[in-house]
């Protein structure tokens, strides 16, 4: 009696090592790295790279460029300004804004060269530099926000395509399709989309940031001219 419950209990084990085995073999997931997932996606991962580097090129290049140009658009540097123009320090003013070279330094440049003028002629020149300095700016964001909307659509493209291409390779199958054919075609082709996802809300949300950055230096440089038309409509002047 002992015997024959040893052998059971030695069987069973046996039998249950074996399904464990078997379904250590068969059933783990196979891994998928993102480098396999760009692969798969196809063509359509060329032109989407492509977008990405551009896009993070004009973020951190206009970046860096308003970050400059907000750094001297304090009232501090107004104030000194006036303070000059008042003193009769006229090269000093001029002197101290081509040292700073921002785009509201470059705009009092221009009116205070303009000085002895009448004071329409003043205002229009300090207005049309205005115009130059917010379309330099905005360079390259309309580039930006072409990347922001080209990408989702890009992606959404190449999904298509290579639904296209899997619904093809299933109507060429013999006999019945496997459900690894049918699931391997579809994530393949669903790859584009993320991808384009991926790039595209970056780009939308760096443009917005951009734009707002923008907005406060041409209010700023706005609150400049004004300031420095007043200053030059003193009695005392």
């Amino acid at each position: 009696m002992h015997l024959n419950l040893l052998l059971q209990i030695t069987t069973t084990t046996t039998v249950a090592d074996s399904t464990a085995a078997a379904t250590g073999a068969t059933g783990a997931p196979e891994s998928v790295s993102l480098l396999d997932l760009a692969m798969a996606g196809g063509w359509a991962m060329i032109p989407l790279l492509l977008l990405s580097i551009v896009g993070i090129y004009i973020f951190v290049e206009r970046l860096l460029s308003l970050k400059k140009a907000q750094a001297a658009s304090s009232m501090r540097f107004v104030d000194r300004i006036k303070n000059m123009v008042l003193a009769g320090d006229i090269n000093g003013a001029k002197l101290l804004c081509a040292q700073t070279n921002t785009p509201v330094s470059r705009m009092l440049q221009k009116g205070i060269s303009r000085l002895g003028n009448p004071l329409k002629d003043i205002e229009a020149a300090i207005e049309n530099v205005g115009k130059i300095e917010v379309s330099n700016l905005e360079k390259n964001l309309s580039t930006l926000a072409t990347v922001a909307g080209a990408a989702p659509m890009l992606g959404f493209l190449g999904t298509v395509t290579g639904m296209i291409q899997a619904f093809i390779a299933i109507a060429q199958a013999e006999g019945s399709v496997s459900p690894k054919l049918l699931s391997s075609g579809i994530y393949e082709a669903m790859v584009t989309t993320a991808a384009g996802l991926i790039i595209g809300l970056p780009a939308y949300v760096g443009y917005n940031y951009l734009v707002s950055k923008i907005d406060k230096i041409v209010h700023a440089m706005e609150y400049s001219a004004i300031e420095f038309m007043d200053l030059l409509q003193e009695p005392q002047l």
